[in-house]
């Protein structure tokens, strides 16, 4: 949509194929359905947040930035406001609103928007873009802009129909895997807790005993393991390791920003204003109620055991609990669960100051169909933003 609308913008006659019944399906679920367009965080914080060739990324980004973005929505009627962790959203908490602005923008470019048309065929004449086949349709055109997504949430359309397109040029496709993904775990007691989420954690990854990553932030427990933004983050780390046949753990520190002696110092106050109660009733200060038992049968204390004749050893116990919660990590969603997916064009055949084609003139790319990745917080809507302004502005050779 902001390939499009910035190619007509730009004075090109524009046709936007559209291969669902209406526009803008995947950015309608963003940030749940609140949409979280960007982050207010500095360039190179963007370039930093990209462990998938984020320096590729860098001429789209200066060129429209998260400020330009945000003026862009502004204009359109949607104000921003930032919340934690530097997350764009728009006022109204609607990515619905997004949307529409985005149809209003592609309006008044006089964007002719066909629904329901799935590219099958790019076709090109002395390499060279010539028209785009739709079944039995036949467009003639001076350029086009592939931005059909990755592979993830194919029911919004984004099945991977861009690869084959992409690779029947000649381009290379690094094969598509999930980037940011919750995290199947082996624990039966991870059920109990489905829909709980805590703040304010820190999640490491171990593996034989050597910390590979950490994430402080918040996560989610599901039917199925962990979700939520530090899990998803952590997630491109934990699959490269699966992927090589190896056992992650995930430990959970429920109490990151207290040190062992303040955290301590809280347990005894808690058992001093629960003294006369068992063990298992002194920790609803401390704990979400449907983490309190996981948490005694780990420190392995009796439950029923009095307050007051909780030992030290039993005290130290419990703190390693509440720091070093383990999680058996024994697989990953599928691709089609994926809040991005990893791989796609290869960045090397793509020239970064236009969006281009190396391979192919007047052939442009944008958006998460590029090997690009982030993670979450509002980078990937960015990316998509600023590489389809690019592509749009350059596709209409006014650049």
């Amino acid at each position: 949509m902001m390939a499009a609308g910035q190619a007509a913008a730009a004075g090109a006659s524009v046709i936007l194929l559209e291969r669902n019944e209406r526009l803008g399906k995947k950015l309608a679920i963003t940030g749940k359905g609140r949409g979280n367009l960007t982050n207010a965080a500095d360039i190179g914080e963007f370039i930093r947040q990209f462990p998938g060739n984020g320096s590729f990324l860098y001429t789209a980004f200066y060129r429209f930035t998260n400020d330009d973005v945000c003026n862009f929505f502004l204009a359109e009627g949607v104000p921003t406001i930032v919340e934690r962790g530097g997350r764009v959203f728009p006022q109204s908490q609607k990515a619905a609103d997004l949307v529409e602005a985005m149809k209003r923008f592609l309006l008044r470019q006089k964007v002719k928007i066909l629904y329901g048309r799935r590219a099958s065929t790019i076709l090109t004449s002395e390499n060279r873009i010539s028209g785009v086949i739709c079944g039995d349709e036949h467009f003639q055109a001076d350029a086009v802009v592939l931005a059909t997504g990755g592979a993830s949430y194919p029911a919004t359309g984004s099945s991977g129909d861009g690869y084959l397109l992409a690779k029947e040029l000649g381009h290379t496709i690094i094969a598509p895997y999930p980037a940011l993904v919750p995290l199947e775990t082996a624990e039966p007691w991870c059920k109990e807790l489905v829909g709980l989420s805590l703040r304010n954690v820190t999640a490491r990854v171990m593996l034989n005993g050597k910390l590979i990553a950490e994430e402080f932030g918040e996560m989610l427990f599901t039917h199925y393991g962990l979700s939520g933004p530090i899990i998803l983050t952590l997630s491109r780390v934990v699959v490269g390791i699966l992927e090589q046949k190896r056992q992650p753990l995930i430990y959970l520190n429920l109490k990151p920003a207290l040190t062992p002696e303040q955290l301590d110092g809280r347990l005894l106050r808690d058992f001093e204003k629960h003294a006369r109660k068992q063990f298992k009733n002194s920790l609803v200060d401390l704990l979400p109620q449907r983490l309190i038992a996981p948490v005694i049968a780990l420190s392995g204390i009796p439950p029923e055991l009095p307050v007051h004749q909780v030992s030290k050893t039993q005290r130290a116990a419990l703190r390693e609990a509440l720091t070093g919660l383990p999680l058996t990590v024994t697989g990953k969603r599928p691709l089609c669960e994926a809040i991005v997916t990893a791989g796609g064009v290869s960045v090397k055949e793509v020239k970064p100051a236009t969006m281009g084609s190396k391979l192919i003139e007047k052939l442009y790319f944008a958006g998460e169909l590029l090997d690009v990745d982030g993670n979450t917080g509002g980078y990937n809507l960015q990316a998509a933003f600023s590489t389809g302004y690019l592509a749009g502005r350059f596709a209409a050779g006014k650049e």
